[in-house]
């Protein structure tokens, strides 16, 4: 796994609210999308992504009342294949992650999974084929 993170997913609540405080409000540059589902902001060094919380629990595969606290917050790194992604999850396991979603293709056209670390922070790793985020 290379020493980088390539978007921080905030879980929200407010789609349009949280839209307009990171565009409006603190001028982040929104990158265009076709989907009402997720906002992209590209920053200095990452991304950061707004997706309604309850879809960002449901992708994880976990409840957002999960036991485990979560916090809302995903953290993603990005590969340039769907090989390196199986890869960093296996790396990951090995080191002592807990593997919370094997890698699979998923509903907007890429490959991820996701894996919690030892301290119960949730990671995405994934193959995005339409934005180069690796």
């Amino acid at each position: 796994m290379k020493p980088r993170i390539s978007l921080i997913t905030l879980g929200v609540h407010d789609m349009n609210r949280a839209i307009q405080f990171y565009r409006d409000g603190l001028g982040l540059p929104e990158h265009e999308t076709d989907s009402d589902e997720v906002a992209f902001f590209k920053m200095e060094g990452a991304w950061l992504s707004l997706f309604p919380r309850a879809s960002l629990a449901s992708d994880i595969g976990i409840t957002d009342d999960s036991k485990d606290g979560f916090s809302g917050i995903t953290l993603a790194h990005n590969v340039a294949s769907q090989e390196a992604v199986d890869q960093v999850l296996e790396q990951a396991v090995a080191a002592g992650a807990e593997l919370i979603k094997p890698a699979e293709e998923v509903f907007w056209g890429g490959y991820s999974g996701y894996f919690r670390d030892p301290e119960g922070h949730y990671w995405e790793v994934a193959y995005n084929p339409f934005m180069d985020l690796a």
